[in-house]
């Protein structure tokens, strides 16, 4: 997967009007939107239909956890939104990941449209060594990233979501034909929020990140248009 631009714009809001207006006004300055739990749980398909209606990539980030066929049965479901991404949690496990590629190539190829990009979520970017730790994971964070990596990869995802700090240790054991998707980004001198495992896009990009999500830094600023567009000019 190649992208011109890799910044995917996350549109963390339950407001259909403000992230439409979003999505507007980043027209040509994104590789793609981001929407995930909180703006998909309160509108559902119309509002994922209202926001994609501008022609932009979406990347849907609904981190579908649960048994092996009721995850297959969700990605059907929302396979006629055609999006170009979506998340399961690598922690369902091997057959959870394998049912769920196997229905999105399916649905894609009876619906006519392309099949997206399934990428696993790792380790969340809001945890550390002692949140893992809390949760009874012995391998230190990086080790336990790798090892879920390895497990998304043999199941048949197309990638992962990882944080900034293991995009080289992906790369290194699994090769450069795998999607790394990195939340976690944070410009130069940017406040970091909840995230404890952080990077600039061009250190990120430089170490061989695949897609950047990015959402604060480009929704809060005064002209998410131009904060877009410097992101990108910064990772020149």
């Amino acid at each position: 997967m190649t992208m011109t631009n890799p910044i995917f714009c996350a549109f963390d809001t339950p407001h259909i009007e403000k992230a439409s207006d979003l999505a507007n006004q980043l027209q040509g300055c994104l590789g793609g939107i981001k929407l995930g739990m909180e703006f998909f749980y309160a509108h559902g398909a119309e509002g994922y239909k209202a926001v994609a209606q501008f022609n932009q990539p979406i990347f849907l980030d609904l981190k579908l956890h649960d048994i092996p066929n009721t995850v297959a049965k969700a990605v059907k479901s929302l396979m006629p939104l055609a999006p170009q991404i979506m998340t399961v949690h690598t922690a369902g496990g091997p057959e959870m990941m394998r049912k769920a590629s196997q229905a999105a190539t399916e649905a894609a190829a009876e619906l006519g449209v392309e099949r997206p990009k399934l990428v696993g979520v790792t380790v969340l970017t809001s945890l550390d060594q002692d949140d893992l730790s809390a949760i009874g994971v012995d391998r230190d964070v990086e080790q336990q990233v790798l090892g879920l990596a390895k497990l998304a990869k043999e199941s048949g995802l197309d990638g992962i979501v990882c944080s900034p700090k293991e995009i080289s240790l992906i790369r290194q054991h699994l090769g450069d034909d795998f999607i790394l998707v990195v939340p976690g980004i944070r410009p130069a001198g940017a406040d970091i929020g909840d995230q404890k495992r952080v990077m600039t896009p061009k250190e990120a990009v430089d170490q061989g990140a695949t897609l950047l999500v990015i959402g604060r830094p480009i929704t809060q600023a005064t002209d998410p248009a131009k904060s877009a567009q410097d992101i990108l000019a910064s990772m020149a």
